[in-house]
């Protein structure tokens, strides 16, 4: 897995569940609590005894997970880390010589960083991902936008102190691809074995992050007449301006009257999401397929709109990112 590839499924995936398991017997449980609640990656971290073994449980228990070793500190946790089968390593500082080690062997290394010195290190050893840590502590997302301006290329893994209350504000900057945590995997859930209650906790942040909503609902009219007549019974009732674009007429943002049939039998319905990459990753996850050709993209290359392969109930369904 190269480094695009990489950063794409740390994007994909938002959270990053930091683990510490005491116990390495929970690690398939704990493996498929998050994995039904739709987190599909892992950092296990060395802070714990037998970390190379959850790794290794997680790896074959469920390989499409994205299985990452946490804390890894030495040249000697780094190599038992890939031989148990971690995709990538995460320390909570750099030591190039760690850093080295495991790039050589063709895994992707997370460092962490606080200031623009250790940002420069990072570049230097050939990196454009980094993780924040720790991100409250050391200043929060304000701290991140601004060291982030002079480093274009750097993108950040915030870790420490994220929580359901503040992790949509931190992945709301589109230099933060991910978020590490703790709070959906609390050691009490684990140690009591709750493993439902562990997914409810995963399903709830993966929700709370795509923060899916209906934008608006298009209307096929016949033509241009049938739009204008249409949008403007809605406008009369309900008190609402109406707005004429190019291909459709809208009565406020919720209703669009299309001037010409378009995708859909009946029309189509847009679904508003904090991020179309993610959205994108989380519902295929799920076997929902895109249809690829439908795809916009912002000026940065950034998946913006993209459309469901499959029609709901006549109307055709596309996804829209909220500005």
């Amino acid at each position: 897995m190269d480094n695009k590839q990489f950063s794409e499924r740390m994007e994909g995936t938002g959270i990053v569940p930091v683990i510490k398991l005491e116990n390495t017997n929970d690690s398939v449980n704990l493996a498929k609590a998050l994995h039904d609640g739709g987190i599909h990656c892992a950092e296990v971290t060395f802070r714990a005894a037998g970390a190379d073994k959850v790794i290794a449980d997680m790896v074959k228990a469920y390989p499409d997970m994205l299985i990452g070793a946490g804390t890894v500190l030495t040249t000697d946790q780094c190599d038992r880390a890939i031989e148990a089968g971690a995709q990538f390593c995460v320390a909570p500082g750099l030591n190039p010589k760690v850093v080295k080690h495991c790039l050589d062997k063709g895994v992707p290394f997370v460092p962490g960083v606080a200031n623009g010195s250790q940002i420069e290190q990072a570049m230097e050893l050939g990196l454009d991902f980094v993780k924040f840590f720790p991100a409250e502590q050391a200043g929060g997302l304000l701290y991140i936008k601004a060291i982030a301006a002079p480093y274009s290329s750097i993108k950040f893994m915030p870790t420490g102190g994220i929580n359901e209350s503040n992790l949509n504000t931190y992945l709301s900057f589109k230099k933060v691809l991910c978020c590490g945590g703790s709070w959906i995997v609390p050691d009490k859930l684990v140690k009591a074995g709750k493993w439902e209650e562990i997914t409810a906790l995963c399903r709830a942040a993966v929700n709370k992050m795509l923060g899916f909503s209906i934008a608006h609902i298009g209307i096929n009219c016949r033509d241009e007449d049938e739009a204008k007549e249409v949008s403007a019974k809605f406008a009369g009732i309900f008190g609402w301006e109406q707005k004429v674009g190019g291909s459709s007429i809208f009565a406020d943002s919720l209703v669009e009257c299309m001037k010409s049939p378009f995708k859909g039998a009946m029309g189509h319905i847009a679904v508003s999401t904090n991020s179309v990459p993610r959205a994108v990753y989380q519902l295929g996850a799920q076997g929902v397929e895109f249809d690829m050709s439908t795809a916009k993209y912002d000026r940065d290359g950034r998946m913006t709109v993209i459309y469901l392969k499959e029609d709901f109930g006549g109307f055709a369904v596309h996804l829209v990112e909220k500005k």
